[in-house]
């Protein structure tokens, strides 16, 4: 059947067609049910019968897990006093090692590895799946910490106490067993702790909503009751603003995913802050608290301005006093992150969607800022910081550009390169630009473009889209094209064969500050649609490709996106990966952590937001004889966060209605979909085989013909 516009405008004018019958896929939400594993086994045979048994699945699937398991990767280090820290994945250790080395000999080139805990013998050891979920250490002795290990992927985890100096775990220590825990350190014999006290202690969004103060020897059911929020609630959670000599105590109820309510417990007895709902608290610095404004604020007859950064002490905050502005950022610039150390405070920022990082210092004349310099059309992400020293390490990565590692130390605080990513494929041979959709409202939206140089514009040249829009956050330059650390990837499976990527900065996203993402929130959500849109006919008006070549990827809120344009706009493309997705919004908010979203998307109990989400939820406007484009989706069984039935039951609907569509459920991996590189691996071949036979061409010039198997 033609996609045209024409039929996009009738398919708009007709019933919807879920809205008189009753699910007939919801049994596909019962997670490890018989009958819905039965089924997803089927569908797994099927899609690695069909996918992978391409001809390019076999190399597309080496090059990724060559990328991911490269011995020159970036690690990702944590600074604790004279040791850096990293989890390092590879062929021996797919589900890592920690190990640590000292800082010095980390710095010179040639660090001496000592491994501190091995994953994969943990895991066989308890006859489990563990994934690392972090180490979590009582500063400034760096001692006594907190091991999350997840099984599977999920977001629940084990907490394990162990003591670096003794290199062993603490028997009688703070151990928890699997659930989503909220902990952290007060001291060395006291943490804050949320967890799964029993019934009616977890929100409705399946986190805690009761925060304690358990004192180590005493048991868990002892620990003494600090905040006992609303059962609709998102989540309470109570933690110690650590790092300098004077320490906050905080505990934060948050009403919505975007609203908190900030209690101070120093003192005598706990006190509410006063702050607008929206603001967060990014850090402690001297004692005094560091904020962030998503809205503006009238304050004693002051305007503080959405975007700026405040700091003052907690009194201040509770009361009359004068709040200093630390960050008034300019038209262009957004913050973007925001850390605090004893020596100064650090502030990245987002100007036209690139990274700048300032260092801020207080001297007797107020605050100054020191710009430190990193190149243009990049992405900057400030890692580990030495709050005893304010030393700290920046990995920079662009499109083009492997992820090198910086160390920034006083008294001059330039950039020290430590070590680069050798290149997984030829950056030289791309050139970068940004371009500026109009979308329906006439609101300029930007997004980049990554192609090989003296690209022909003939409108033939796959293209993929990756996009998110959502939750505020940024999408910027990345060596992986996306989000996550696939340290080139995407330059070996999709440019060096002939492929054009596009990231789509789209509203609802962060990437402008809280106005571009409040201006796609709840009942205006279709603006992230209609500039998804904007910009892939952007992309066809200036011939870059043509919607027989155009591939579209989102993940998450990203699922959303997709699975929603398509629905839209089937027209506009050749193809569409779908990973983790929500996609039945009718009942999102009764499916694991979904209420937890509702101030994004809207309560669908509630006739006036059901009225509107309707319109857009994918699941509700899937129709019979529209040619969708061919769709791959994939989750995981173990993903506790998005409901892998969003996935299950799109398959089996568009499977329904007579479409093309594929399905991999990785049965661990959590809401990332896979635990280790070799999973990752097969879940990128598998994407990128789908986009290559859909779109066209498999070699090192793009295809001017768009494979359809419906003929």
């Amino acid at each position: 059947m033609p996609k045209t516009f024409l039929l996009n405008l009738i398919m708009a004018a007709t019933p919807l067609m879920a809205q008189t019958t009753e699910d007939p896929y919801i049994w596909l939400e019962d997670i490890d049910g018989e009958r819905a594993m039965a089924w997803v086994r089927e569908q797994n045979a099927r899609t690695a019968k069909e996918l992978e048994s391409e001809e390019i699945y076999p190399q597309l699937y080496r090059d990724a897990l060559a990328a991911l398991n490269s011995e020159s990767r970036i690690p990702s280090v944590s600074i604790r006093g004279d040791y850096v820290y990293n989890l390092w994945k590879d062929e021996a250790h797919p589900r890592g090692i920690y190990r640590r080395a000292t800082l010095a000999s980390f710095r010179s080139g040639d660090p001496e590895w000592q491994t501190i805990f091995d994953i994969d013998a943990m895991s066989k050891a308890d006859g489990e799946q563990w994934v690392f979920r972090g180490l979590n250490c009582l500063e400034p002795e760096y001692r006594k910490c907190l091991l999350s290990l997840s099984p599977g992927g999920t977001d629940a985890v084990m907490v394990r106490e162990y003591d670096l100096e003794e290199l062993e775990f603490v028997e009688d220590g703070f151990n928890l067993p699997v659930a989503k825990h909220r902990i952290s350190w007060r001291d060395e014999d006291a943490v804050y702790i949320g967890t799964d006290f029993g019934t009616g202690t977890m929100t409705t969004s399946g986190y805690p909503r009761i925060a304690k103060l358990w004192k180590r020897g005493t048991p868990l059911a002892q620990a003494e009751m600090i905040r006992e929020g609303d059962i609709d609630s998102v989540a309470v959670a109570a933690y110690r603003l650590h790092g300098d000599e004077v320490a906050v105590d905080l505990v934060n109820e948050s009403p919505t995913f975007w609203t908190n309510d900030y209690i101070y417990l120093g003192g005598d007895e706990p006190r509410p802050l006063a702050l607008p709902d929206s603001a967060e608290i990014e850090g402690a610095y001297k004692g005094e608290l560091v904020i962030s404004l998503k809205e503006d604020w009238n304050r004693g007859g002051s305007r503080l301005e959405q975007g700026w950064v405040l700091i003052g002490s907690p009194e201040v905050f509770m009361g009359d006093g004068e709040i200093e502005v630390l960050v008034r950022p300019d038209a262009s610039e957004v913050v973007e992150s925001v850390r605090t150390t004893k020596e100064g405070i650090l502030v990245t920022m987002l100007d036209n969607v690139r990274g700048r990082l300032y260092r801020y210092e207080r001297g007797e004349d107020g605050w100054t800022r020191r710009e430190i310099s990193f190149p243009d059309n990049g992405a900057i992400n400030v890692g580990s910081v030495d709050d005893a020293t304010g030393n700290f390490f920046v990995q920079y990565e662009s499109f083009t550009t492997p992820p090198t590692l910086y160390f920034v130390s006083g008294p001059s605080w330039k950039p020290v390169k430590v070590v680069a990513q050798e290149p997984t494929f030829g950056g030289s041979r791309y050139e970068v630009s940004q371009n500026w959709a109009t979308s329906k409202d006439g609101t300029k939206v930007p997004y980049f473009v990554v192609m090989r140089k003296g690209t022909k514009l003939d409108g033939t040249n796959p293209t993929h889209i990756f996009s998110y829009g959502g939750f505020r956050n940024a999408l910027t330059p990345s060596y992986s094209g996306s989000y996550e650390a696939h340290f080139g990837a995407y330059g070996k499976g999709w440019l060096d064969r002939g492929g054009v990527f596009v990231l789509a900065n789209i509203r609802g996203g962060g990437e402008f500050g809280p106005a571009w993402h409040a201006a796609a929130l709840r009942e205006n959500r279709p603006r992230s649609f209609e500039d998804f849109e904007a910009i892939a006919e952007d992309l066809i008006e200036r011939k870059i490709t043509s919607p027989e070549h155009l591939g579209i990827e989102g993940r998450s809120n990203g699922g959303l996106l997709v699975t929603a344009t398509m629905t839209r706009r089937p027209d506009l493309y050749g193809a569409t990966i779908v990973g983790s997705p929500l996609v039945d919004m009718k009942r999102y908010h009764e499916l694991l952590a979904g209420a937890s979203w509702m101030a994004e998307y809207g309560d669908p109990d509630v006739p006036a937001d059901w009225e509107y989400m309707r319109m857009w939820s994918p699941y509700q406007n899937f129709r019979d004889g529209v040619d969708y484009p061919p769709t791959f989706v994939y989750a995981s069984t173990r993903d506790d966060r998005v409901h892998p039935g969003h996935a299950r039951k799109t398959v089996a609907k568009l499977l329904e209605l007579g479409e093309e569509v594929y399905y991999w459920e990785n049965i661990e991996g959590g809401h990332g979909a896979s635990s280790t590189n070799e999973q990752t691996a097969h879940r990128i071949a598998l994407s990128y085989t789908h986009l290559w036979r859909e779109l066209g061409g498999s070699g090192e010039e793009p295809a001017a013909r768009r494979i359809d198997r419906k003929e």
